[in-house]
């Protein structure tokens, strides 16, 4: 039988039989004497294998017991970083078995984060290298153009051509930037400096950033929440994840817009809100929105990269923070981003 495979249960069993065995010979013996007090010595030894039984089965499980709360504390090891948790499998049979399938699933489970590890590194260090020698050009190439731009006094299509050409440059420059800050958080190469920031102070940074594209485009940024709520985190990183979700408000609404950005503190939440009064995201758009490069086929606009959500999703996160989405088709959109107030205990 498989099941006697494992020397622990054959034991059990044949401690079992011999227990058996032993009750029904003495049972027998005392019966063949036919004396007065057989009966009563025939009972005796029913309490005795009982008993018996008893104390076998409390140590064979007593020890199942214990095999298992390792398994567990290897198990847990592992979960909390340890990479050579292993439980131990050195006897036969169907739970070992089971522990020998674990194992090698943690091995399994190794290679492909050393695989993953890699492939970030690789990616980290192939796209840090575009970027950098992507630099170079894109430089000349302002150059090129910024001289263009003088020359062209009097040929109007030639301004506009120069116009769009610095477009497109500052376009590849974004991009290239973006991805070099995406795939640096992917492999974890950032470190974040952390300290308390007055809320306020950032979101009145990020409006005069965009103050002049806002005038230019006839939008209005509104702020409001109170002075005083403060934030531990990097103010760089989280400043620019907030101005990408601002930027995405105005580039989805028209002249005369609203972009609001608000701000307040609960007992555990510092919460951010970045609301629009703009065309709205399409339903079938939603859960894709912060997937990198996605692109909607119901959106007009032509420009968007499709890294900025992303990003900021990325940086919010960074920040034990989250962001939510709601909108509605030509109402507007709303995005809230929680960040919890570390306890002190």
């Amino acid at each position: 039988m498989r099941i006697l495979v494992n020397r622990k249960i054959k034991r059990l069993f044949l401690c079992v039989l011999l227990a058996v065995t032993v009750f029904i010979a003495v049972s027998v013996f005392f019966l063949l004497l036919k004396t007065e007090y057989a009966i009563f010595c025939v009972t005796a030894a029913a309490v005795l294998l009982v008993c018996a039984l008893f104390a076998l089965m409390y140590r064979y499980f007593r020890d199942q017991s214990r095999i298992m709360n390792d398994a567990i504390d290897q198990i847990r090891e592992y979960i909390d970083g340890n990479r050579n948790a292993r439980i131990e499998c050195d006897d036969e049979g169907d739970l070992y078995r089971l522990f020998h399938e674990v194992n090698t699933l943690v091995t399994i489970l190794n290679a492909h984060a050393e695989n993953e590890e890699r492939a970030k590194t690789f990616m980290k260090d192939t796209i840090s290298d575009i970027s950098h020698q992507l630099k170079t050009p894109l430089a000349a190439l302002n150059i090129y153009n910024g001289l263009l731009q003088e020359e062209v006094d009097g040929h109007p299509e030639l301004r506009e051509f120069t116009s769009l050409s610095e477009q497109e440059l500052d376009r590849i420059e974004t991009l290239v930037q973006n991805l070099l800050k995406i795939t640096r958080l992917d492999a974890g190469t950032i470190v974040f400096e952390k300290s308390p920031e007055n809320v306020s102070d950032m979101m009145s940074y990020i409006e005069r950033h965009f103050a002049c594209r806002a005038e230019q485009e006839g939008k209005s940024l509104i702020l409001s929440g109170d002075e005083e709520v403060e934030l531990f985190c990097d103010r760089s990183w989280l400043t620019e994840a907030i101005s990408n979700i601002v930027k995405n408000a105005l580039d989805h609404t028209a002249a005369g817009a609203e972009i609001r950005i608000t701000w307040r503190a609960f007992a555990s939440v510092v919460q951010i809100i970045v609301s629009d009064d703009g065309s709205g995201i399409h339903p079938e758009d939603l859960p894709h929105i912060f997937k990198r490069f996605y692109r909607s086929r119901f959106s007009k606009d032509k420009q968007g990269i499709g890294l900025g959500l992303p990003l900021a999703k990325a940086i919010i996160e960074e920040h034990n923070g989250t962001v939510e989405v709601n909108s509605t088709l030509g109402v507007g959109t709303t995005f809230t981003v929680n960040f919890l107030i570390p306890t002190k205990l």
